[in-house]
């Protein structure tokens, strides 16, 4: 569905701007959300679904979609990018996937059912976050493009997170970070200001991986988009990073 279409559509394809420079919209974009919104629709008929592209209404229980994670990537061809879905019920994720069209594997999560990554000719596996110590972790974030304001905060976070940790990553869509954290691919992942789109589903794989993720403040409310993931010995610094930077 939307894989295909990432697939087959043009990093050439027109792109605008939406909030700002870095922050793009395609034709792929909005063809690849029609097309999952059509299918949930379709799948489950009643249940809202919200995309990031199209907008829509929320409920006790909705679908949040975005269609297309990491435009920018996408219109630099750097195939890093994801489509990403998820079912929220009472403030909380209960079923997630992230899909990689171009890496052609695709996680998913139900909550008290574990995760699964399934590649293509490589079956499916069980998803578990690192253990490895904090002083030997990769962890991912984003940078504050689309918010220059915190810039300040974001500076103080990258500082401090070098001093404790072996390095940080942006591949640049956080859907992808938080898979990979479920995974065990990068053992952390913050960033702020970010939409319940970009976290649901990845935040459930980090989950039920076995990690914990939070707000910056340490509470559930993650869908904010204001979010630390790991395993509990990297959020546990990642969260006292945030407290000293705030």
């Amino acid at each position: 569905m939307g894989g295909e279409v990432i697939r087959a559509g043009s990093a050439d394809s027109r792109a605008s701007t939406k909030s700002g420079p870095g922050d793009y919209v395609t034709d792929v974009d909005r063809t690849s959300e029609r097309v999952v919104v059509q299918a949930l629709v379709a799948g489950a008929p009643g249940i809202p679904v919200v995309g990031e592209e199209e907008g829509g209404h929320r409920g006790q229980r909705y679908w949040v979609v975005d269609p297309l994670d990491g435009t920018t990537n996408f219109i630099h061809r750097f195939p890093l990018v994801g489509v990403s879905v998820a079912l929220i019920e009472a403030g909380r994720p209960m079923v997630g996937a992230v899909h990689l069209p171009f890496l052609r594997e695709t996680y998913a999560a139900g909550r008290g059912l574990g995760a699964t990554v399934r590649g293509a000719g490589r079956g499916t596996r069980p998803l578990r976050v690192s253990d490895r110590d904090p002083a030997h972790a990769v962890v991912a974030t984003g940078f504050p493009f689309r918010h220059k304001d915190l810039v300040p905060r974001y500076g103080r976070m990258f500082l401090r997170g070098l001093e404790r940790f072996e390095d940080l990553r942006r591949p640049g869509a956080a859907s992808l970070d938080l898979a990979w954290v479920a995974g065990g691919v990068f053992d952390g992942f913050f960033e702020l200001r970010l939409s319940a789109w970009d976290v649901a589903a990845g935040a459930l794989l980090v989950e039920e991986a076995g990690g914990v993720v939070t707000d910056w403040e340490g509470g559930p409310d993650y869908l904010s988009g204001n979010i630390l993931a790991g395993p509990p010995q990297v959020h546990d610094v990642l969260l006292e990073l945030a407290r000293d930077t705030a």
